[in-house]
């Protein structure tokens, strides 16, 4: 019995060791995921030596005698930092992750391949150049010599899911493109929304719940003359119950764009700067997630040196300098989608109808492969304006109403897409008229370029399809079967906005209005808020010569215009009462600056947040949820001009703005107190507004999840040039910061070695690696890197050899 004891202590006692010399094992093997960095690595594809010089951050600055090399060394690298993240890319944009993830991923592999994104991007890739082509499979190659050529564990991602890393396609390459254009495009959800409010809301009510641009805004490219305001929409489409559920349930079903438009950006003339040369800036903002979107590299070949951001998947650089030119992006917000109401021609469901007659449907199956499950094959149906996405409801028990059927029409699903050429040549150009030849072939998402160059000029020019519409303005679904909604084109290139060296030696887009009303086409009747482009030309316009270090300190800005603007609407409109009257009094105090200490951006958030749903919540019913605003537009007019918001219409009396007003600032306090108790000291911004960047495949595990995604507490909030943009509508974390800049670049053209960048997380994607987390930090700081031809500090050299000559 005495031994049976003891080695049942002993068993117990071995046990736990056993446990963590495995675990140490089981480390030691992933850890063999992390690239190799330095020697020399002899491999099938380079023509000639490639030298990969790799910084602190693990930045790589490739140097290649050929730019085939170039672009097969950048592939190379992209695969060892980034290579789960690109497969997950192909996956999601091909509709294959329920092969990889069982079917509760199929309904996301539905919607891909009803809106066929990997079809649209073989077919495109049909249509190129040879030079692009070659770009594309050089880079493919070097994604493939690392597959072949790492011998070591996968990055831990592949582990979780089960699957290693198939060969690389050209073609795959386009994918990206083709997902950013529907992810930057969002005008079908509010189409969708206005549809079903129209149900309960009168035109004019509906169009005030997206107020129009103000007369006084910031404009990028100011336009002689001025056309009318457009007036409230007016229902044109068929509308019932069955409708209104297809609407709701598409919001569910339909890959979901970003959290909103924006981005930064600014040139500043020679005229204006302390060198003489042009500074250009920006910070295009997306949505967070772990590892960034971005990767920073600089590649140098034959006759082009860049610098700047490429996406991992893809061999060009969508956003740097070339040592000629420089340029940054911001969204235009242009209306590139419609969804259409189709109606099925009488007593024949193959066919719907059309100004022309009936018309059959376009069909085409598609094999989806299950995990552990027999494939599924599905229908996909097409109508002339686009896939008919109500087809997808099914998993929610919606059905089409009788009769009728909704398509979605798409720019980014329009056919023989060239923006990859675009990239190409942008990269090559020298001067403002290659530039702009580059962007005629840009098609999707539509962007607005910031451009400076080294001969001293700065520019501003949009690039992409909009459609011209035969009369409707895409504000609500359109019928089909009577034309008043086809595109009848797109805006030619050469009418697109366009700027160069404008006479007040500055160029600025927040995604503010691009064009003066006098613009004889429209863009979008949903420009962005002005407080940040006007919040750039205070601080261009506030004396002295520009330089680089106020560009800097500008990125970096917290002071919110918006709330500089309301708190004193709403204290003066707010009853005096003495449970309130501490509050509005550190509120008229406040200075407008959002910082991670103050309680002011705090309760300044949730009052905007409540006196919404006291304007709404009664008239929207059911709907005030999905509508997720708190536009300080809207919240203006209600107070001033269109105060019957202001009534609750579900009670006899009429409550006044005031009352809305002290109900929501009660309600705010109410909450404060319950969450983070009563001294108002510990009511801190960076206790909820906490930027989060998810590792999507790694934060479903316990502990090991927490440790993958990366956090850090950030000031800043939807209206400072310090994006900070949080989400309202959601319930457990409405002030998190969820969207802001993934990439920061600042071009000094006196001196482009002297030019700085920065991204969030870090240049790897595997949470093993040192350069995984390392640059949030200086993310959330304002600091930044830079990428100059001749690279200091400790640096690693890894030198790819070609196995044999290629032909």
């Amino acid at each position: 019995m005495r031994f049976i004891k003891l080695a049942l202590v002993a068993l117990f006692g071995i046990l736990p060791a056993l446990g963590l010399v495995c675990a140490g094992a089981g480390y030691l093997w992933l850890r063999t995921s992390l690239p190799l960095t330095e020697g020399r690595l002899t491999l099938e594809g380079p023509r000639s030596e490639v030298d990969i010089l790799r910084d602190r951050h693990g930045i790589p600055h490739i140097r290649a005698q050929s730019m085939d090399d170039a672009y097969f060394a950048l592939g190379f690298v992209h695969a060892q930092d980034r290579m789960w993240q690109m497969e997950m890319m192909r996956r999601l944009g091909t509709g294959r992750l329920a092969e990889m993830a069982g079917r509760r991923l199929l309904p996301h592999d539905r919607a891909l391949r009803t809106l066929g994104v990997g079809r649209l991007a073989r077919d495109g890739y049909a249509i190129l150049p040879a030079p692009v082509k070659a770009a594309l499979e050089a880079y493919a190659r070097g994604v493939n010599a690392w597959i072949k050529a790492h011998s070591g564990a996968l990055p831990p991602e592949f582990y979780v899911a089960g699957i290693s890393p198939a060969p690389w396609d050209p073609t795959d390459s386009l994918i990206w493109g083709r997902l950013l254009g529907l992810r930057l495009s969002a005008n079908w959800r509010r189409e969708a929304l206005r549809a079903r409010l129209l149900g309960r809301l009168t035109p004019e009510q509906v169009a005030a719940l997206w107020p129009p641009y103000p007369a006084e805004g910031p404009v990028t490219v100011p336009t002689p003359g001025r056309k009318a305001e457009i007036p409230p929409p007016t229902p044109s489409a068929p509308r019932d119950a069955a409708l209104d559920r297809i609407f709701a349930a598409l919001d569910d079903i339909l890959p979901a764009p970003v959290t909103t438009t924006a981005s930064n950006s600014w040139a500043v003339s020679g005229s204006r700067t302390q060198s003489g040369k042009p500074i250009v800036a920006g910070d295009p903002h997306l949505g967070f997630e772990a590892p960034n979107l971005w990767y920073l590299a600089r590649v140098s070949g034959p006759g082009l040196a860049i610098a700047g951001a490429t996406l991992p998947g893809v061999p060009f650089h969508v956003l740097g300098h070339n040592g000629h030119i420089g340029w940054t992006l911001t969204t235009t917000g242009a209306d590139t989608q419609d969804l259409v109401i189709e109606t099925l021609a009488p007593g024949d469901d193959g066919r719907y109808l059309t100004a022309d007659g009936p018309r059959r449907f376009a069909t085409r199956t598609e094999t989806v492969r299950i995990r552990g499950e027999t494939p599924v094959q599905i229908t996909v149906r097409a109508t002339r304006n686009g896939p008919v996405v109500s087809d997808l409801t099914g998993r929610v028990a919606v059905s089409a109403p009788p009769g009728r059927v909704i398509a979605l029409k798409s720019a980014a699903l329009s056919p023989a897409d060239r923006t990859a050429e675009a990239l190409y040549l942008l990269n090559r150009a020298r001067n403002w008229t290659e530039f702009r030849a580059a962007l005629r072939h840009f098609h999707s998402p539509v962007q607005n370029f910031i451009y400076g160059d080294a001969q001293g000029h700065i520019g501003f020019q949009i690039a992409g399809r909009i459609p011209i519409r035969k009369s409707s303005d895409g504000f609500v679904p359109v019928r089909g079967d009577r034309g008043a909604g086809d595109w009848i084109g797109f805006i030619p290139f050469d009418r697109l906005p366009s700027a160069l060296d404008p006479a007040a030696g500055t160029i600025v887009n927040a995604n503010n209005r691009a064009v003066g009303t006098g613009y004889p086409y429209l863009i979008t009747r949903d420009w962005d808020r002005h407080y940040r482009a006007r919040r750039i030309e205070q601080l261009l316009g506030t004396g002295g010569r520009h330089a680089i270090a106020n560009s800097a300190a500008m990125q970096m800005d917290n002071l919110s215009l918006a709330a500089r603007e309301m708190v004193p609407i709403l204290v003066a409109a707010t009853p005096a009462k003495a449970a309130t009257a501490a509050t509005l009094e550190r509120l008229r105090k406040w200075d407008g600056q959002v910082l991670g200490p103050r309680a002011e951006p705090l309760i300044f958030h949730v009052w905007m947040r409540e006196i919404v749903s006291g304007l709404v919540g009664d008239d929207l019913g059911p709907l005030a949820a999905a509508y997720r605003r708190a536009d300080p537009a809207f919240i203006r007019r209600a107070l001033e001009t269109e105060t019957a918001w202001c009534d609750d219409v579900t009670t006899p009396p009429r409550e006044t703005c005031g009352a809305v007003l002290d109900a929501a600032l009660d309600r705010t306090l109410a909450h404060l107190r319950r969450r983070f108790g009563t001294d108002p000291a510990q009511w801190r911004w960076d206790k909820v507004h906490i930027a989060r960047f998810r590792n999507r495949a790694l934060s479903i595990l316990p502990v090991i999840g927490r440790w993958a995604n990366i956090e850090v507490a950030t000031d800043g909030d939807t209206y400072t040039l310090n994006r900070g943009t949080t989400r309202r509508g959601s319930r457990g974390r409405p002030f998190a910061h969820v969207h802001g800049a993934t990439y920061r670049a600042i071009y000094d053209f006196a001196d482009l070695d002297r030019s700085r960048f920065m991204q969030p997380t870090g240049q790897s994607g595997n949470p093993l690696s040192p350069h995984y987390r390392d640059l949030i930090q200086p993310w959330r700081n304002g600091q930044y890197v830079a990428m100059p031809a001749r690279p200091s500090g400790p640096l690693r050299r890894l030198t790819l050899r070609p196995a044999k000559p290629r032909p």
